[in-house]
């Protein structure tokens, strides 16, 4: 049989986000893919450019909404360390808070469209109500289900009283065990899982190195690469994790990382909460900001962020530049669809986590 080119996208009932693929098929088998990108370019570098320091904080933050902590808590941490600012310990406790209960948001609605994928819909209601837990602590503890607007230049905006300790705690106990006993075994064992994703987009240790891949994609083929352990930032040397690694490199394994992740984290919101010291959450006013230039990279929940900014003397960025893990995750598609079949491909995709917010800017 001769091959035939099949359009997936931009606009796909099976995808979450605008992308667009040409896939060249023979039969049911992917033979090739062509990645086309930028159909919803946003020109927020160029954005960025044209407002003051606090500004941008807003408006890195609404660069993706499920990494919407990451962002501007790298663009922080990359002015901080032109202006010389160090952010007190509390702060720092208090930034890895809102950063780990961004990730097990930003995980668990990964891992529910998967369930809806392979037509498992009371699976994936079951792990959007739980994720609802965490959303009312967002909204609880934040005052926003999304963008929780939690970091500022040289700290966060945001406390923890004793109530608000005990209320985040309770969210925990009752999140924890629903994902542990009830939700996670399911995706371990159920064969509607299992045997739409074992062995399905299988991506090796090696094309992660040669496709520069990092996150749960990366991990989930046993690339042991998170920046939380590589290149500690806040106080992550200080807490007690274990990298989640996958075996197999398939659609399973990432989704498998993604679980102990989400586990994961809200260990380490414990152990902050537990050993968060007293003290201020800001360091006070910011300096007036040198010409100068800064690298600062965090671990958001889909891989490495890294911020390059660039200032001239003035409270407007001379450039801001950010490199985001998606980008090169939709590279590898070419390695992880070949051979697959057709029905597939909306799997393989999911198993990226794509984000179009980050990487069309």
């Amino acid at each position: 049989m001769s091959t035939y080119t099949i359009p997936v996208g931009p606009l796909h009932v099976a995808l979450e986000e605008p992308m667009y693929f040409r896939i060249e098929v023979d039969g049911e088998k992917v033979v090739s893919v062509d990645i086309t990108a930028g159909h919803v370019h946003r020109g927020i570098e160029y954005l960025a450019t044209k407002r003051n320091i606090y500004q941008n904080i807003v408006l890195t933050e609404r660069v993706c909404s499920l990494c919407s902590n990451s962002h501007p808590q790298t663009y922080c941490m990359a002015l901080e360390s032109i202006t010389g600012m160090v952010v007190p310990p509390r702060a720092q406790y208090l930034r890895v808070i809102a950063d780990e209960t961004k990730r097990v948001a930003s995980h668990m609605f990964n891992v529910a469209i998967l369930a809806h994928i392979v037509g498992f819909d009371s699976l994936f209601m079951h792990v959007m109500e739980a994720r609802e837990i965490m959303q009312d602590t967002k909204e609880a503890v934040f005052g926003n289900r999304m963008d929780i607007a939690a970091m500022a230049i040289g700290g966060v905006k945001y406390d923890l009283d004793k109530e608000g300790r005990d209320y985040f705690i309770a969210q925990l106990d009752k999140l924890e065990p629903t994902l542990r006993d009830e939700i996670i075994p399911l995706y371990q064992t159920n064969s509607s899982i299992v045997d739409r994703t074992r062995g399905i987009g299988v991506l090796s240790a090696a094309d992660c190195v040669d496709y520069g891949l990092m996150g749960p994609v990366a991990r989930g083929s046993g690339h042991a690469y998170d920046v939380r352990k590589q290149a500690p930032y806040a106080v992550y040397d200080r807490l007690d994790f274990e990298m989640a690694l996958g075996e197999y490199g398939d659609v399973w394994s990432r989704a498998m990382v993604r679980w102990q992740e989400a586990l994961t984290s809200i260990g380490l919101i414990r152990q902050c909460l537990r050993d968060m010291p007293a003290g201020p959450t800001t360091a006070g006013p910011v300096p007036p900001i040198p010409a100068g230039e800064a690298v600062a990279k965090t671990e958001a929940p889909r891989g490495e962020l890294i911020y390059y900014l660039k200032t001239n003397g003035t409270d407007r960025p001379e450039r801001l530049k950010w490199r985001v893990p998606t980008y090169m995750n939709w590279d590898a598609l070419n390695v992880m669809m070949a051979g697959a079949r057709i029905s597939d491909i909306p799997l393989i995709v999911n198993s990226i986590d794509p984000c179009i917010s980050c990487t069309e800017r």
